[in-house]
C-alpha cells in the first residue's frame, strides 16, 4: 500500500517554494503570462503532457494510469486579485497586485499532487486532469475553458476542487472540511453609472445629485435581499465600491457603484439580476 502522506512530505519543501515563487508575481483575470510559464516550466519538469486554452493562459495537465478508467480532474485556479501588498514577506509582490485570496497555494497544491500522482502512475488505472482556471476572480475562467474543451479526450468522469483558509468555524485550523451539497455560491458583478448633472454644492436645486440617487439606490438594493428574498434562501448583495466627486463643495456628474451578488440557486440568481435592472 503506498503511504501517500510519506510521498506527499518529499515534496513539501517544493510545494513550499513553488507557492512562494507564485506569490512574488500575481497577474489578473485572463491574462496570466508569468504565472502560465512558470506552471508550464513546473510541468515540463516532470515530464507531465499538457496544453494551454484561453489564449495560453489556462494550462489543462493530462497524467495516463497504467490502463483503462474513469479520469478525474483536479482544479486550482490561478489569477490574483488588484489589491497591494502590505505583509512584509520576504517573498511579497511589488507589482500592485497580490494573491489575497491563496489562488498561488491552489496551484502550488496541485502541483505537488501531480508530482506524487505522476511519479505513482503506474499504481493506478484510468486518468488524472490538471485544471489550471485563470480568471476565478473575474470575467470567469471556467466557462471557456469548457467551452474549448477541457473536460474532453479524455472525457471527464468527476472534478475535485478546494480553497485554502477558514472557509467555516466548524473547521478548525489545520484541519480539511468536507461539505455534501452546495457549499460555496455563484457570483455575479454589479457595475452601475448614475449619471447626473453637476454643479456647485451650494446651488443643488440646479443640479441632478447622482450621489443622493446613488444612496436611494443602495437603499433599494438592500430591500431585494432583507424585503424581497426569504429568510430561508441564501443570498448576499454588497455594494463595495462607491466611486464619485473630486471636492468638498462640487456636485460630480456621475457616480459609480460596484458590488457583488453571491446565490445559491440558479432561480433566485436570476430573479435578483432581473430586479436590480428594474
Amino acid at each position: 500500500m503506498l503511504d501517500i502522506i510519506n510521498e506527499v512530505k518529499k515534496v513539501e519543501k517544493d510545494i513550499v517554494s513553488w507557492r512562494r515563487a507564485l506569490h512574488q508575481i500575481p497577474e489578473l483575470g485572463l491574462e496570466l503570462p508569468k504565472t502560465s510559464k512558470y506552471i508550464m516550466d513546473r510541468l515540463d519538469e516532470m515530464g507531465i503532457e499538457y496544453k494551454t486554452l484561453v489564449g495560453g493562459n489556462a494550462i489543462v495537465g493530462l497524467i495516463r494510469g497504467n490502463g483503462e478508467g474513469k479520469t478525474i480532474a483536479l482544479r486550482a485556479d490561478t489569477d490574483a486579485l488588484p489589491i497591494r501588498e502590505e505583509t512584509g514577506l520576504p517573498f511579497a509582490s511589488t507589482n500592485g497586485r497580490m494573491h489575497a485570496c491563496g489562488h498561488d497555494g491552489h496551484a502550488a497544491m496541485l502541483l505537488g499532487a501531480a508530482k506524487v500522482l505522476n511519479d505513482n502512475r503506474d499504481k493506478f488505472k484510468g486518468n488524472v486532469k490538471l485544471l489550471f482556471q485563470p480568471g476565478e476572480e473575474y470575467p470567469g475562467g471556467a466557462k471557456p475553458m469548457i467551452e474549448e474543451g477541457a473536460l474532453e479526450d479524455p472525457k471527464v468522469d468527476a472534478v475535485i476542487g478546494l480553497h485554502s483558509g477558514r472557509l467555516s468555524e466548524d473547521v478548525p485550523n489545520g484541519k480539511i472540511g468536507v461539505c455534501y451539497g452546495n457549499m460555496m455560491a455563484s457570483m455575479d458583478r454589479i457595475l452601475i453609472k448614475i449619471k447626473g448633472k453637476g454643479n456647485h454644492g451650494a446651488y443643488p436645486q440646479d443640479a441632478i445629485d447622482p450621489i443622493v440617487i446613488a444612496a436611494e439606490v443602495i437603499t433599494a438594493l438592500q430591500n431585494i435581499i432583507s424585503r424581497e428574498t426569504a429568510a430561508v434562501e441564501p443570498a448576499v448583495l454588497s455594494i463595495c465600491r462607491v466611486t464619485g466627486g473630486f471636492n468638498q463643495n462640487i456636485i460630480p456628474d456621475e457616480v459609480e457603484l460596484e458590488g457583488t451578488v453571491r446565490t445559491i440557486n440558479n432561480e433566485t440568481r436570476h430573479r435578483i439580476a432581473k430586479r436590480i435592472e428594474e
